[in-house]
């Protein structure tokens, strides 16, 4: 960027962070767009869970694929190009939804869902890294995980509201016309977004477009995504169903307890960004974070506290992990450009934060059958050892990406 007065600076990094962070609250108000409406599907559709669940699968593994891949498409495009396409997949998938006539058409809007969704890491994080000024970016990154909360918090309350009252399908025309809204905000707003590469040699970027995925240190970030999510997805997922179980508490009581773990997650994030732009010890900000919520976690698998201390618990458990993230972002970030420089963000970001989607798919697969064989506490051990490897994975990120050693597999700097 040029060189701007401190005012014009702020405002427009400012205006960055906000114009991409509502487009990142998009793409998660579409993580919501099935399960609120799977009651009206189910009866409509003659569906069961397993099958109406699938629509969520089809989601999340389109979304991983697509993820690892949109990184290369973003180097090779541009950022903003590729966000276009992501939220008009978007609308597509709303509207595709509503005009559904079978079960094959529900995965297909499912598909376009997925695939929209895949563009939004590697896109916003290149745009941020690139438009934002670094010391803003710890709060770009709050800002960023902020509004991915909300839009989850947008979706089910929305769209049930406009199902019961009008139908599912106007429902998902209502959830197309969120993403038609915000592509205009996006087409208004292209000139503060245009993303400007960084110099670098054309040849050599070219010849090295596979090479981060030999770097050890890109597996390590790809693998902290993985664990965490996996161990928000058995939350997510269960909690509910086993705190009725283990506490012997009632269906909304239950329930109250997610939000909390949901609110406080928010009150995390934004907590978190004053604290990721210090310094270089993002990683043992991460570290100290998880290992409060590994601790929440297995007072709760242990049921030695009354239920009554089911919300604190879960609320401190998801305070931490909100606190982590714009320090993982940080974290992440230095891991790229410590070895590949700017020319790889797309990549880099796409392939590493497609752990998230691998971790949401996998959940089920893992924390289900121990549902099923009725060992609900274990889920909760579960959640409090995955947040344990979650803190080695990223205690070595951090030390390899402060390693004067550079990891590019030719050795070279970047």
């Amino acid at each position: 960027m040029s060189a701007a007065s401190p005012a014009a600076s702020l405002r427009h990094d400012a205006t960055v962070i906000s114009i991409v962070g509502f487009v990142h609250g998009t793409s998660h108000f579409f993580h919501f767009m099935f399960p609120p409406l799977f009651p009206w599907l189910m009866v409509d559709f003659g569906l069961n869970f397993t099958q109406v669940g699938l629509t969520m699968t089809m989601f999340f593994v389109v979304s991983g694929i697509g993820q690892a891949l949109a990184g290369f498409l973003v180097d090779k495009v541009g950022a903003l190009r590729v966000l276009y396409g992501g939220i008009g997949l978007l609308a597509l998938s709303g509207f595709a939804l509503s005009a559904a006539q079978n079960f094959p058409m529900l995965l297909l809007a499912a598909f376009f869902a997925g695939l929209g969704n895949s563009v939004f890491h590697p896109c916003d994080f290149t745009l941020l890294n690139r438009r934002v000024s670094p010391t803003r970016l710890g709060h770009a990154f709050s800002v960023h995980g902020l509004s991915g909360n909300l839009g989850w918090a947008v979706a089910p309350v929305m769209l049930t509201m406009i199902a019961t009252a009008s139908g599912w399908r106007l429902a998902g025309i209502a959830a197309g016309c969120v993403g038609v809204f915000a592509l205009g905000v996006l087409l208004l707003n292209r000139r503060l977004l245009v993303d400007v590469k960084p110099v670098h040699d054309a040849a050599r970027a070219a010849g090295n477009t596979f090479d981060f995925l030999r770097s050890p240190t890109v597996w390590f970030c790809f693998t902290f995504f993985f664990i965490v999510t996996l161990a928000f997805g058995a939350l997510q997922n269960y909690s509910a169903p086993i705190f009725e179980r283990v506490y012997a508490v009632s269906i909304p009581v239950a329930a109250s307890a997610l939000t909390a773990y949901l609110l406080a997650s928010a009150a995390g994030t934004a907590t978190g960004g004053f604290i990721a732009s210090r310094g270089e010890t993002q990683d043992r900000t991460v570290a100290i974070a998880l290992a409060v919520a590994a601790l929440a976690a297995a007072l709760l698998a242990s049921a030695a506290l009354p239920a009554a201390m089911l919300p604190v618990l879960m609320a401190t458990m998801g305070f931490c992990v909100g606190l982590s993230a714009p320090s993982r972002d940080i974290l992440v970030r230095r891991a790229a450009t410590s070895a590949f420089g700017q020319r790889a963000f797309g990549r880099v970001y796409g392939f590493t934060y497609s752990g998230l989607d691998v971790g949401f798919a996998v959940a089920p697969l893992v924390f289900g059958p121990l549902m099923d064989a009725g060992r609900y506490s274990h889920v909760l051990w579960g959640a409090a050892t995955l947040q344990l490897f979650a803190i080695a994975t990223a205690l070595t990120v951090g030390s390899r990406s402060r390693s004067p050693r550079p990891e590019s597999p030719e050795g070279g700097k970047p």
